[in-house]
């Protein structure tokens, strides 16, 4: 199994701190919050572009081919980032190299994180009554890259932009080496269906709509994603132009909030055992909503943490219940497609979140957040009130 893990564990610490910081790099590189915010627009619109192509690539050439490939791309765009940073610190082609860093990585993370979902589920078929040991391994090693990375891109940026992305080019060019070792799927290459990638996205969309339970949490959590977004987004300049710290601080927010993610899902799976569906996901939608709503109004650094880390550990907890209502919910048959369709709605505030960083003044960026918040709660009230009833979430 160790060539399944050893790539996954480089991958997934260099999709975080790419993920991370990059829009950390923008702020330190340019000084404008609407850069910062645009480059983080820029992260996920490529991204949920490349989503559906993703799996369909995969399905057709492989996971392995398309790992090594997705990985060794990112670390060449890195290098040549790092290059041009070292070479001009500043000015017109820093700005352009990192926005274009923005894009550029965003698209090549998404191929290569469906690739590895794709090893990673080959792995389990293969591992037989052991596949729920391969699976708990893989959800450790994504945690911990989650929890280590937002602080580790921080503490680099510290000592320099280039620094920062020479890690993330030898994490990313160690993860296409160690995806040659990989054993390749013994699934049969799948011809790609007439429509593409998109006459899966539609099925999976009209299945979601004929199963309203389903509906409704996707609905609410969408809407709780925006705020959660768009905190990612203005995270860099709420924490270093707002309360005055450093580029590790913002790292440190997401560190935090991934701990607490970890301990909520740990937690979720045995009240969800107690109490139900219902009852843990209504609570956590609570107290997502209040979170988040105190973030926005949050009168220092320790506070704002705290209150995005509590928010992190419900939303994980609402996440928990949307797992295990669509694995009973969502027909055999049409578990892909509708699992695509999911994911692709609930990543679509990203981008929106992004840009309105980047057209919002960063003084007015806590009145954003509140609106956010609002219609989070309002979104998740009228989520969790229609399904109180509903048979799916009794038990």
């Amino acid at each position: 199994m160790r060539s399944i893990y050893l790539p996954r564990t480089a991958d997934a610490l260099a999709f975080a701190m790419s993920t991370y910081g990059i829009p950390l790099l923008v702020l330190a590189t340019t000084h404008s919050a609407a850069l910062t915010g645009l480059a983080f627009a820029l992260e996920w619109i490529p991204r949920l572009a490349a989503f559906g192509w993703a799996g369909a690539i995969v399905e057709r050439r492989g996971a392995t081919i398309v790992f090594h490939l997705a990985s060794l791309g990112r670390a060449l765009a890195l290098a040549a980032g790092a290059l041009l940073l070292h070479l001009h610190p500043s000015g017109t082609v820093a700005s352009a190299t990192v926005m274009v860093l923005a894009a550029t990585t965003g698209v090549l993370t998404e191929f290569s994180y469906i690739a590895a979902e794709t090893a990673g589920a080959a792995a389990s078929r293969r591992a037989g009554t052991r596949a729920h040991r391969v699976q708990a391994v893989l959800l450790g090693i994504d945690q911990t890259a989650t929890l280590a990375g937002p602080a580790l891109a921080g503490l680099l940026l510290l000592t320099s932009p280039p620094k920062m992305l020479a890690v993330i080019t030898v994490l990313s060019l160690l993860a296409a080496l160690l995806a040659l070792r990989t054993p390749p799927s013994t699934d049969a290459p799948v011809r790609a269906s007439k429509g593409g990638a998109s006459a899966g996205l539609l099925t999976g969309w009209r299945t979601i709509r004929s199963l309203p339970a389903l509906g409704w949490l996707v609905t609410g959590l969408t809407l709780s994603n925006l705020a959660i977004g768009f905190l990612q987004a203005a995270g860099p300049v709420i924490v270093v132009k707002h309360f005055g710290y450093s580029a590790t601080a913002v790292g440190l927010v997401w560190s935090a909030a991934a701990a607490a993610t970890l301990l909520s899902v740990t937690l979720c799976r045995f009240a969800i055992d107690r109490l139900g569906l219902w009852p843990v996901g209504a609570a956590c939608a609570a107290l997502a909503s209040i979170a988040c709503l105190a973030a926005a109004q949050a009168p220092d650094y320790l506070c704002y943490l705290v209150m995005v880390a509590v928010l992190m550990a419900a939303e994980g907890g609402m996440t928990v219940v949307l797992r295990t209502l669509r694995s009973r919910l969502i027909p055999p048959d049409r578990f892909a497609s509708t699992l695509s369709a999911t994911i692709f709605i609930l990543l679509l505030p990203f981008p929106v979140a992004g840009v309105l960083t980047a057209i919002t003044p960063p003084d007015a960026l806590g009145h954003v957040i509140t609106i956010c918040a609002a219609l989070q709660a309002l979104g998740l009230f009228c989520a969790f009130a229609r399904l109180r009833t509903d048979p799916a979430l009794r038990t």
